[in-house]
């Protein structure tokens, strides 16, 4: 674990069981929304593990880091970059789920000197949030955190089928939506309803890419995904069958698979 001082405040991240040296390979991993660095347990282990410097962030307003959330993708990536510099870091391979992919590909967009490595999961050029699940964030978080609860995790997951023997899935991922700051969802949701570069930002990446899409995805349809790579010069896209939008978890070899493939 690490603790980063950038704009006057606190950042929180998780660096894989493993002291977090700035001359080694960097990744940085950037969760969704209402989310924090513990959904990318067990890939930041297996990186910091096999010589990477991992950095499993907490964006503001989020988990263990102060300030407040940001309202926009496009302030979420500005901040990246400049959490990449604060880090002491050139460069680094960026990693984002939903949310956080969004803000990965318009990093690389708009700051291409600080990202040699793209892996967008569970994203697509649009993230439209339907408005019932907007409001619910507002005026009923439990009612939210059942949405997408429902929504963000594969048949499969929803019946107990955790990689993670003795842990469960849908629960597991109620309880970390349920520890969210009051109007963090409601900022999240909103930033990426709110998107509308993706198109833009895909066609002015110039690292190598790779977006993982869940063949049963809700929320992200791998339809969506293989747009989003094509979308992307030289972009590749790994459909994993049957799986959410909660792939991390649900698909936790796959998604580590397909970070490492870029070194």
């Amino acid at each position: 674990m690490t603790q980063i001082n950038l704009n006057g405040h606190a950042v929180f991240a998780a660096t894989g069981g493993r002291p977090f040296d700035p001359s080694l390979p960097a990744v940085l991993l950037v969760h969704g929304a209402s989310m924090d660095h513990s959904v990318w347990a067990q890939q930041s282990r297996a990186l910091a593990h096999g010589g990477r410097a991992v950095l499993a962030v907490d964006l503001p307003g989020h988990g263990r880091s102060e300030g407040e959330a940001l309202a926009s993708i496009a302030a979420i990536a500005d901040w990246l970059a400049d959490f990449i510099t604060a880090a002491g870091l050139a460069t680094a391979v960026v990693a984002g789920h939903s949310m956080g992919a969004l803000a990965a590909l318009e990093l690389a967009a708009r700051h291409p000197e600080r990202v040699s490595g793209l892996v967008l999961i569970g994203a697509a050029t649009t993230m439209p949030v339907h408005p019932d699940l907007i409001a619910a964030a507002t005026e009923d978080l439990p009612a939210a955190v059942a949405m997408i609860t429902a929504w963000g995790f594969s048949t499969t997951a929803a019946l107990g089928g955790n990689p993670a023997p003795g842990l469960w899935l849908t629960t597991g991922g109620r309880r970390l939506l349920e520890r969210s700051r009051p109007g963090v969802l409601h900022t999240d949701l909103s930033a990426c309803d709110a998107y509308t570069g993706g198109e833009a930002a895909a066609a002015r990446v110039t690292c190598p890419t790779v977006v993982v899409a869940g063949g049963g995805d809700r929320m992200s349809p791998a339809k969506a995904g293989r747009a989003l790579a094509e979308a992307i010069p030289g972009g590749r896209a790994v459909v994993l069958d049957g799986a959410g939008h909660m792939l991390m978890a649900e698909r936790p070899a796959e998604v580590l698979e397909a970070l490492r493939s870029l070194y």
